[in-house]
This record gives C-alpha cells, structure tokens and sequence, in this order.
C-alpha cells in the first residue's frame, strides 16, 4: 500500500546528498556571500548562526542565492551605492518570514517532512552525521527539497494509480500565474516583488506579450548564473523586461545596443558607481590571477577588494537557458513530473497548444499535495 511509503524515515531520502556549503552569518556581509556563491559549484548557500538551544552548535538560518543578492543590489538606496550595500551583514539578505528553513532529524518520518515543505518550509536540513556515512562534524547537513519528494513518489508511482495518469487539469493542478507574469515592455524593477515571489515559491517569471502569450521567463536559476552580476543589477534597472530577458540569455557577449542602452539609463539616473562597475565588470572577461592578486592594495577598504575580485573574474561566453519547460492541461500528472525532474525545474508554465497562451502554472508543490491527499486516504 502507499501509505507505507510514509513509514520510511527521512534518512531514505538523504542517501548520496553532499554536505551543503555555509557561511557563518556573525562573520560575514553580502559580498562575502556573492564571492562565496561564485567560487562554489552549488547555487545555494547555507547561512549557520548559534543555535539558540545549544549555543556551542551551529543552526542553519537561512538559505542564499545570487538572485538573493541581485534583488538586494537593485532596491532603494543601494544602487546608488553599491559598493556600501556589499559590505553590510549578509543578515540583509535573509527574509524577514520564520519558517523557511526547517531543521529535521534523520529518524522523521516522510510524512511528517511532507507536512513540513507543504506548510511553507522552502527547504529542510537534515544532520547527516549518522545517514550510513563516515563521521562528520556536529554542523554538517543537507539540504532536502520539494525535487526530493517528487523524486521519491515518482519512483513508486505505480502504488498510486489511477490518479497519476489523470491530467493536471482534471485534478485541479492548474492555478494562475498572473502574479508571477509580467508583459515584456514594463520596466525591469517591476521585477522584484515578482522575482522575490518567485524565489519563496520556488517558480520563476513569465514574459508575456500584451495579448498573454508566453514569450519566455527570468527565473531565479537564469540570474544566479548570471556570472557578471553588477551587469545584471544595472539592467534590471534601466531594461524592460523583455530586454532584460535577451540580456540575461547571452552571457559573456551582450548585445551592444543593449549594454549603451544600459549605460544611458545609469547616466540618466545618476547612478555612476554602478555604471563605473559595470564598464570595469564587462570588460574583464580574462585577468590572471597575479593581475587580480595586485589590485588589491592597503589603502583600499574591505568593500572594493570585494568588489574587484568579483568584477574580475572571467566568464563563459554563450546561451544562457533554454526555451521555458511548458505543458498543456491535459498532461497527465506522471508526465509532468517527468518532464520538471529532467530538466531540473520544480514548476511546469501551462500554455494552450494552439496560440502559446499562458494559463497558468503547477509546481512541485502542487503535485505533492495530490499524494499527501493520496497517503491521507490510504491511512483510513
């Protein structure tokens, strides 16, 4: 039966999962973080601060990405003066909601995890001293997340037929995406409460055309690769989104009419350290290292060090993303978690066959509710 499933515990699930990269929050600003995410290969990065319950341990506070950072960079105040933003606590960056990081102990059943993500955890960590690996330190975890599950019911999908065969519309999956949709010609910082949602819903922005239609989406994923953030934070600024969208999609060759038209929108706002940035950002695309270890010098402060090592480092040049993941209401469920598994998305756009209009949208979260609904029935 499935509801057997919900006896496992969730050790079963953190078998083979990397020990998650941290920074210490007492210790660290934002721009320790941005340098932190570029020289690791994981998009994500973990906050640790003392736990209260046992100040000699670490806990897990939050959970960090470069999108974090470009949201950061591009609110009031701090595009003016970026250089000041990127020396203020990474306590910046972390959201104001509770909740959004759980811890849980190996020995939690999936159930009780389930009803963890469900309730508005973005992510869970899990101490993974004693997952059947050697000893590690007290501090270290994991990260589990809403691809984990999906991943895990989707391995025993057969314990729940008929119902992942039925489509995404017939099971109520499909909701609306007009909050996290804007049209390709409104400016780039209507943006931000969108890619903010985004990044607690775990979903991405649709680019509309006037008429609905999907033209293509930013998602937190596209802007944390973006490898020349400054640039990025700038575009947001002065682009619409529809520019900004072919500006993020090339990396390392921007268009040129899109980069002057970047710099005139600085010019004409007055915002000359991020266009001084920006000039300095663009044009490194190669330096050596004993160039970069020389620009430092004694008289600089901790922020333009910062600043400088992050503007020199070199960036591949290249398509950044593909075309967005979309499916049709008649999807059957098993279909579309296929489709979001393989392509390492935990949402799917929903468009009409004919004319690409956008629909809605249906999540990971959306999906695992069905079987949470599923196991609740089978327990009675």
């Amino acid at each position: 039966m499935a509801v057997s499933l919900v006896s496992n515990e969730v050790s079963d699930l953190c078998i083979g999962k990397p020990a998650l990269r941290s920074l210490p929050l007492s210790a660290a600003a934002v721009g320790d973080a941005l340098l932190a995410l570029r020289r690791g290969g994981e998009p994500h990065l973990a906050v640790l601060a003392a736990d209260r319950a046992a100040p000699e341990k670490r806990a897990v506070v939050g959970k960090l990405c470069v999108a974090d950072v470009l949201c950061y960079l591009c609110s009031d105040g701090n595009l003016a003066s970026p250089g000041a933003a990127l020396e203020r606590p990474v306590s910046a960056l972390l959201p104001k909601g509770a909740g959004l990081v759980r811890r849980v102990e190996p020995q939690f059943s999936v159930s009780e995890a389930l009803d963890l993500i469900l309730d508005g955890a973005q992510s869970l960590v899990v101490p993974i001293g004693s997952v059947g690996r050697k000893k590690l330190a007290a501090a270290e975890f994991c990260w589990l997340t809403q691809e984990d599950f999906v991943r895990y019911f989707l391995n025993s999908i057969a314990l729940f037929s008929p119902v992942p065969t039925l489509s995404i519309d017939a099971l109520g999956l499909v909701r609306s995406a007009d909050a996290l949709a804007i049209r390709h010609d409104e400016p780039g910082l209507s943006l931000l409460p969108l890619v903010r949602r985004a990044l607690s819903d775990q979903t991405a922005v649709a680019v509309v055309t006037d008429d609905g239609r999907l033209l293509g989406e930013i998602s937190p994923a596209a802007l944390s690769a973006c490898d020349e953030t400054v640039a990025v934070a700038a575009g947001i600024a002065t682009l619409t989104a529809g520019d900004l969208m072919a500006f993020i999609d090339y990396y390392g060759s921007p268009s040129e009419s899109l980069v002057r038209a970047i710099k005139a929108g600085l010019k004409e706002k007055g915002l000359q350290e991020m266009l001084e940035l920006m000039e300095d950002e663009l044009s490194s695309f190669s330096i050596s290292s004993s160039s970069a270890s020389s620009s430092s010098s004694d008289d600089e402060s901790s922020g333009g060090r910062r600043l400088r090592k992050l503007r020199s480092r070199s960036f591949s040049i290249g398509r950044r993303s593909e075309e967005p993941e979309v499916c049709h209401p008649g999807s059957s469920l098993v279909a579309v978690m296929v489709q979001a598994l393989a392509h390492r998305v935990s949402y799917l756009w929903v468009v009409d066959e004919d004319d690409y209009g956008l629909m809605g949208i249906v999540t990971f979260a959306d999906m695992l509710r069905v079987f949470r609904e599923q196991l609740h029935q089978s327990s009675l």
